[in-house]
């Protein structure tokens, strides 16, 4: 439901508009030193109005340790962090409820939950919940020095050009999507199992749990299908398992192999877009003309990427804390 991993366990919570958002983080070990400034160089990375075509609702973001650190170290108890939520503008959902918006959940939370949601700011679905991810990321990358983990945007609106993909939406006054590739060194060989906690299987899923991801690939990812076998194989070097390409993204058999973890999300344009849409109104059974009032993102992309390696490092982590775990079982 709303929490992810085993050992290196997060619970996300909150919502959009409420009094706050934010994460409880099990199964840190003691003794890591850790202060709130740890985390707001990634957190400041995730901030909208930051750079053009992000959303100008402005948070401080200013993470509270409320439990799990004294005298500046982890206690080995759950970690838990807040984030208030200061700068809101729920009015500007109140006039449009009786029209679910085309694209976000508002049609599916008010069915599921029976009218009983938080639609304000998208509520519990908003991506306003990602900055305990990024904040429980930056614990996870701490607990594993020597492993670097870098994401960047590499398309928007279908353009290599940044700018130009940007400036596309500006024009045509909509929204834009865009991919956003991730690259982890310094991974040991053998993390992950074979099937379900592969470690695609592992990144796949909480990427997935970051809104407007639609879709994820590793190494030479879809275009794999139009290669040759002889072509896509990576031809080992030496010892280490180094090889020649690394079509395979870093994974053989859902086990980490030694070299660059590559991988990549697709993300949608972002729903809310000034532009004029039909959408059943929910009150009068009629479908009807409307546009989105609010502060939202032009391209969502261009802040994805420091979320995107959060969420890579809480996986990585969790499988490299459960490698630990069995190799101490082994050697009892």
């Amino acid at each position: 439901m709303n929490s992810f991993g085993r050992i290196f366990r997060v619970h996300i919570f909150g919502e959009s508009h409420g009094e706050s958002v934010g994460i409880v983080i099990d199964g840190c070990p003691a003794g890591l030193p850790l202060s709130a400034e740890d985390m707001l160089p990634d957190l400041e990375r995730r901030k909208g109005g930051k750079q053009k075509g992000t959303t100008p609702r402005q948070e401080a973001d200013y993470p509270f340790i409320k439990s799990g650190v004294f005298n500046g170290k982890t206690t080995g108890a759950p970690i838990m962090i807040f984030f208030e939520n200061n700068n809101t503008r729920s009015a500007d959902y109140e006039k449009q409820r009786s029209i679910p918006r085309p694209g976000h959940a508002d049609m599916v939370a008010h069915q599921k939950y029976g009218g009983n949601e938080d639609y304000r700011g998208g509520g519990h679905f908003s991506a306003r919940l990602t900055t305990g991810l990024v904040a429980a990321g930056a614990i996870a990358k701490k607990l594993m020095p020597g492993v670097t983990i870098e994401s960047a945007v590499t398309e928007i609106g279908g353009e290599t050009d940044l700018e130009k993909g940007l400036q596309k939406a500006i024009d045509a006054k909509d929204s834009v999507g865009g991919l956003v590739e991730c690259r982890v060194n310094g991974l040991p060989v053998g993390l992950g199992e074979p099937f379900f906690d592969s470690v695609e299987s592992q990144i796949a899923h909480i990427a997935f749990a970051i809104p407007a991801v639609k879709g994820v690939e590793f190494g030479s990812g879809f275009a794999a299908a139009k290669m040759f076998g002889s072509q896509h194989n990576d031809s080992i070097e030496n010892m280490e398992g180094k090889t020649s390409t690394n079509h395979a993204g870093g994974i053989v058999g859902g086990i980490s192999n030694g070299n660059e973890l590559v991988f990549r999300i697709a993300i949608k344009p972002t729903a809310s877009t000034p532009k004029e849409q039909s959408s059943l109104n929910w009150e009068n059974g009629q479908v009807e003309k409307f546009s989105i009032k609010g502060r939202h993102d032009l391209c969502v992309a261009l802040r994805a990427p420091v979320i995107l390696e959060a969420a890579a490092a809480i996986a990585l982590v969790d499988l490299y804390l459960l490698e630990q775990h069995s190799k101490r079982i082994i050697s009892r």
